[in-house]
């Protein structure tokens, strides 16, 4: 989901000249990689603000080119799937793991380069090499703080499925993060006591459009809790705190469900008419260059090179006990069909 309001602006500066040729197709660049020559085609279901600024440090860098098309996780992974070997994408990126998952199922990337896998921890690349992980996203609980304390928070989010809880909560059931969250319950839970979480989550939550509306909400005193991700609570805060100055944050821990970690994923696709200029996009997102703009910017989700520190506003990610959850296995469709059974979608 996308947070409305948001700016990006901690390197937009000195990325600005970058941005023009990335953004309107100038001509390209020698850069510090040489120019290619090459104009490549990125399918984006990340934050487009956040990608603009580290397509452009890219193409500063390289002189390749960068064309956007940007949408929704689900929808662009089924347009690529679609497609097939006639997609014009050259690279696809998302906010979270299933559509890269359901991508990948179809045989749809190519294997990245080994010195690109490196550049991140095992956990954030898939097993088979196909795709990895960029940046990462903490599954959170922002609660009103004037209408409970840390005592009344449940320790676990399969908690949220007990009667207590009814009507005290918000989610954002279409959302492709909440389906993300869903994912990871299912991995670690199995089918019958994600269907049972579920049910009990139509019963009890109070449905919204998105994140930022689950916790907008929840600053209203509307409902007391909201289950979303880390970024939208510490960006309101470094803006302004409208929406955040009655909450705080709840992080799960000690490997529950509620502590999964999602990732934004990156891949090559198979049909990709720039392999060369397509992998080093990858690289450049997870390298040290491109993960430096994502950790100074204000998007505030998590760097994960071991090169580069995250954002020192954030709760550092070493602390955050997330359980063990293999982002390659994530299942995207059986979560839909399952939360469609429940009455959620």
């Amino acid at each position: 989901m996308r947070a409305g309001g948001r700016q990006v602006l901690a390197v937009a500066a000195a990325l600005a000249v970058a941005l023009s040729v990335a953004a309107c197709g100038g001509s390209t660049g020698t850069g510090a990689g040489g120019a290619s020559g090459a104009t490549i085609t990125l399918y984006n279901a990340q934050h487009e603000d956040l990608m603009k600024l580290m397509v452009a440090g890219f193409t500063k860098e390289t002189g390749i080119k960068v064309k956007m098309r940007s949408g929704e996780d689900p929808e662009m992974a089924n347009q690529i799937i679609q497609e097939g070997a006639a997609s014009p994408a050259d690279v696809f990126v998302t906010e979270n793991s299933p559509a890269m998952t359901l991508v990948d199922s179809k045989g749809g990337f190519a294997k990245l380069d080994q010195a690109t896998l490196a550049q991140v921890r095992p956990q954030y690349a898939a097993a088979n090499g196909q795709w990895m992980g960029f940046a990462a996203r903490s599954t959170v609980l922002a609660y009103n703080s004037k209408q409970l304390i840390p005592a009344q928070l449940p320790a676990s989010i399969m908690d949220l499925a007990q009667p207590q809880w009814k009507g005290k909560f918000g989610i954002a059931a279409a959302g492709a993060d909440f389906e993300a969250i869903v994912s990871a319950v299912l991995a670690l839970k199995g089918d019958a006591a994600t269907a049972e979480w579920l049910k009990g989550l139509k019963a009890n939550a109070k449905i919204y459009r998105g994140n930022g509306a689950v916790m907008k909400a929840v600053n209203a005193g509307e409902i007391q809790a909201g289950v979303i991700y880390h970024y939208y609570w510490y960006q309101d805060r470094a803006e302004s705190g409208a929406n955040s100055a009655s909450t705080e944050l709840h992080f799960f821990g000690n490997s529950d469900a509620g502590a999964f970690v999602g990732v934004s994923g990156a891949g090559v696709l198979k049909s990709s008419k720039h392999q060369a200029e397509a992998q080093r996009l990858v690289k450049y997102l997870t390298g040290k260059n491109g993960q430096k703009i994502l950790a100074d910017s204000n998007a505030l989700e998590y760097s994960i090179s071991a090169d580069v520190p995250t954002n020192p506003k954030l709760k550092p990610l070493s602390e955050l006990s997330p359980p063990n959850v293999d982002i390659s296995k994530l299942n995207g469709p059986r979560v839909v069909e399952l939360m469609q059974q429940a009455g959620l979608l």
